[in-house]
């Protein structure tokens, strides 16, 4: 079997921002040579999240409003206290994107089959941005023959 590691970096857009990973993806899977196995994609931030649906505006607006009337951002919360965390005056109050990324998924693992992602016809692996704009990184691991 045989292993390949890519880390993909994506600057996010201002607030919760999605970005389709599929181009990336596709160019990981075909410099691998890997045919048949498993990709793993992981978020390395505790506010981003990885998931599969359909990269569709409409639906990708209705995920913003969502998590939003979800979790408010101008809601209290104690991760937002910055005095008693000790931290930096400049961190952000950001405990509503940490909740976010708890409700969502931080990695995916997709079949690989004939080189390329078995995914139904309108699925999209994504990078969900909650607290942009960043510069993030995922992980991809591919294994496989």
């Amino acid at each position: 079997m045989t292993i390949i590691s890519v880390d993909i970096e994506v600057e996010t857009g201002s607030g919760i921002s999605v970005h389709d990973l599929m181009p990336k993806l596709a160019e990981t899977l075909k410099a691998s040579r890997i045919r048949n196995g498993l990709v793993s994609v992981t978020a390395q931030h505790t506010t981003t999240a990885i998931f599969i649906n359909e990269h569709e505006e409409r639906l990708l607006d209705d995920l913003r409003r969502f998590l939003t009337r979800l979790i408010p951002p101008q809601d209290v919360y104690l991760h937002n206290d910055i005095a008693l965390r000790n931290c930096p005056p400049e961190e952000p109050e950001n405990a509503h994107s940490h909740l976010a990324a708890i409700l969502l998924a931080s990695s995916q693992t997709i079949p690989l089959a004939d080189g390329k992602l078995a995914l139904g016809q309108y699925q999209s692996v994504m990078l969900c941005e909650l607290d942009g704009p960043r510069r993030r990184t995922v992980r991809v691991h591919v294994f496989g023959e």
